[in-house]
């Protein structure tokens, strides 16, 4: 569920009280909250599937009356602005939410009372939304907190239905208070904490609700961890600064690769199934799987900076997984051929939990000074590869083809 979500910061602009948006997909770039139509059609224009639009408010009350005009305006029928009939306590499939864009932001109140206020004048209607602790059953069950009170507009409220924001206390709160329609977001620091010490837990939470993680604060330099290690755990929505070219980027749009890169992809049965006992960290029962590659040759790889054919080039096939399956292995250098280098070398990975598996193949020309230079990439689910005889295309370090450049490889793989 990653390609289609968008996170956008809004915020009042006192120079004239303009709502402007922030979103961050290439580089931090503001943009008027209103959009054109054609920006509108082109959201499903790569897939029918569900968009989800998050907003950061920091807007007054009355503006965020005007952000929920524009929004309804803006997207008309697409936004979804009540519960589907056939799911008023269950959350629809992508499937049942095709060609609709769903609002992310805090609410107040059910469903059922935003139905009942359906159609009437919300304006001027505001309510505090408290965020802390709450003493339930005359038990205090978590730690005291300083409780502060949101302003929020109901007309904006109301926008939002099956992707409420709620923040995450603990797991145990969850199971027992978090409704269906609640979304929690981690920070990484904390989600890597509790994927290492509550992994069970982590999965079962994620089994029921939708858990996004974002980047830790101080990755003031738009860095990136890697994603994959909350894919092990069934985390939805793994937020990447999309700005910033590198390996977790190729891990992310090599995994969406799949199902037909519509952005949404199957979870694997063991993340789903409530009987399941999986630990990406401790394996018990896997159907393993002995991929083979045959890496027979290159077809015009990408020029170094040292603007040659002749350049001493050399390939990395890596795979991404659960801890066990990290693994890579290289191949020889072929000395002075960039053009059509040779090396028919055969590579064997026997992978635990092929499902979460991704086959990332790095060209890189030698360098024994300042390092190996990166010529080229492509990531994909192993799954996704099919026996025999295949062309792998390469990318550059921005995701950008780089045809007619391309490895050829021979792939077989049992069970």
């Amino acid at each position: 569920m990653e390609t289609r979500w968008f996170l956008s910061k809004i915020q009042d602009d006192f120079r004239g009280g303009k709502i402007n948006l922030e979103k961050t997909h290439r580089l931090l770039e503001k943009l008027d909250i209103r959009c054109s139509y054609i920006h509108v059609k082109n959201i499903f224009k790569t897939s029918d599937y569900p968009v989800v639009l998050s907003l950061e408010n920091h807007c007054s009350p009355a503006q965020q009356e005007v952000m929920a005009d524009n929004l309804q305006t803006t997207f008309g029928e697409s936004l979804l602005s009540d519960m589907l009939d056939d799911f008023p306590d269950t959350l629809p499939s992508p499937e049942a939410l095709k060609f609709k864009v769903l609002v992310k932001n805090k609410k107040i109140g059910t469903l059922k009372e935003t139905r009942e206020r359906k159609g009437s004048d919300k304006r001027g209607d505001n309510q505090d939304k408290e965020t802390g602790v709450k003493n339930l059953s005359g038990v205090m069950l978590f730690k005291k907190k300083k409780i502060r009170k949101l302003k929020i507009s109901l007309a904006l409220s109301d926008l939002v239905i099956y992707t409420k924001a709620e923040k995450f206390r603990n797991f145990q709160h969850s199971r027992l208070y978090q409704q269906f329609n609640e979304n929690n977001s981690i920070g990484e620091t904390q989600a890597r904490k509790l994927s290492k010490l509550r992994a069970h837990e982590f999965i079962f939470h994620t089994r029921k609700f939708i858990t996004r993680i974002y980047p830790k604060a101080t990755r003031a330099d738009s860095s990136n961890f890697n994603p994959q290690e909350f894919w092990n755990i069934g985390c939805q929505m793994v937020a990447l600064n999309f700005q910033t070219p590198g390996l977790p980027m190729d891990l992310q749009n090599g995994k969406f690769l799949d199902n037909g890169g519509s952005g949404y992809i199957l979870k694997p049965h063991f993340l789903i199934d409530s009987k399941s006992d999986f630990n990406p960290s401790n394996i018990k029962e896997s159907m393993p799987i002995t991929l083979t590659i045959r890496l027979i040759s290159g077809i015009q790889l990408p020029l170094s900076h040292s603007s040659s054919n002749k350049g001493d080039t050399l390939v990395i096939i890596e795979v991404f997984g659960v801890p066990n399956d990290q693994m890579k292995q290289q191949t020889r250098v072929i000395k002075k051929n960039a053009f059509s280098p040779r090396w028919n070398e055969t590579f064997t990975f026997i992978v635990q939990v092929p499902e979460l598996a991704l086959i990332r193949f790095v060209v890189e020309s030698q360098g024994l000074i300042a390092g190996n230079e990166f010529l080229g990439q492509y990531t994909l689910p192993l799954l996704c590869m099919n026996k025999g005889y295949r062309r792998i295309p390469l990318l550059s370090r921005m995701g950008e083809s780089l045809e007619p450049a391309s490895l050829f490889v021979y792939v077989w793989y049992i069970r």
